[in-house]
């Protein structure tokens, strides 16, 4: 069975200008529940992550910042959302959904988070709308508690995961992979385990190819026992921001080059939802709805 983390949450109300970006995160399901790919035992609420667990990856001053709304104006404008309680909740559901989806995902091969993909964040602040990392909050919830001995981290977002590099840069166990926009945000890259960066106005067949040629032989390198997906829909050559020239079909095949990948070598995936700002809704809502459809192609 499909299952999919989905909190209320994660869509709360941010002030003028914030709104559009948070939308997505309602309508994925309603969409989704509407064209009958899932019903509502396909979803589940996750809790709050634990403290306990955050501070796996993060410090506890900047935990305590967050919770305690202590953040200083650079602090926020670095982030790009004013602090609040809503918002620091946000964080902590979607990175025990994004815990809860490994576990899913070790039961049914994959399971995917409606939110989450928060990889600019870093162990002491956030940057770029990422307060905390949810895929490495996960990842090493899973070398505590599962003791695996690969982790890979596939980060298809256009912008690169700085904050995932950095926090992994001296964890063997965690391989981290980003395919991004050369050209883009952040302007200052980290150092991942492997970085694949792509010139501006990189088209689908240009895309494609490389992803086809690098994946499949890093898995058979890496031989993870795990992996992460984050699937940003920031790559399509309608997003404002991404400088890419990828098509939605383009995008689609994308990820079912990756489920598929993965599937063939038996290795369970977490999927989060990661960037998508196309000025129509629609166009975001779609594309991050055939990440869900190819799947449940997967699952079967």
């Amino acid at each position: 069975m499909l299952k999919i983390a989905y909190h209320s949450l994660y869509a709360h109300p941010l002030p003028e200008g914030h709104r559009f970006p948070m939308l997505k995160y309602e309508l994925i399901p309603e969409q989704l529940l509407h064209e009958g790919v899932i019903t509502q035992d396909n979803l589940f609420q996750p809790e709050s992550c634990p403290k306990e667990v955050v501070l796996w990856t993060h410090d506890e001053v900047y935990y305590d910042k967050l919770t305690r709304q202590q953040l200083t104006a650079s602090e926020q404008r670095k982030i790009g959302f004013p602090q609040s309680p809503q918002l620091t909740a946000r964080e902590l559901v979607i990175a025990q959904g994004t815990i809860d989806c490994c576990y899913y995902a070790m039961q049914y091969g994959v399971s995917l988070n409606v939110a989450g993909g928060t990889h600019h964040a870093y162990a002491d602040h956030g940057e770029g709308f990422c307060l905390l990392n949810d895929m490495a909050i996960a990842a090493n919830y899973l070398l505590h508690k599962e003791q695996l001995h690969k982790i890979i981290i596939i980060d298809l977002d256009v912008h690169q995961g700085n904050g995932t590099a950095k926090l992994f840069q001296h964890e063997p166990r965690v391989y981290t992979f980003s395919m991004h926009g050369a050209h883009n945000y952040p302007f200052h890259k980290e150092v991942s385990d492997l970085d694949v960066p792509l010139l501006d106005g990189t088209d689908t067949e240009t895309y494609l190819s490389l992803l086809h040629t690098t994946l499949p032989r890093l898995l058979d390198e890496v031989q993870p026992a795990f992996a992460f997906f984050l699937s940003g829909v920031d790559i399509l050559e309608t997003d404002k921001f991404g400088k890419l020239k990828v098509s939605i079909e383009g995008c689609r095949q994308r990820d079912r080059f990756v489920f598929r990948e993965l599937k063939k070598r038996n290795i369970p995936v977490a999927v989060a939802m990661g960037g998508g700002y196309s000025p129509d809704i629609r166009t975001i809502v779609t594309a991050h709805c055939n990440t869900f459809k190819e799947a449940g192609e997967i699952v079967g």
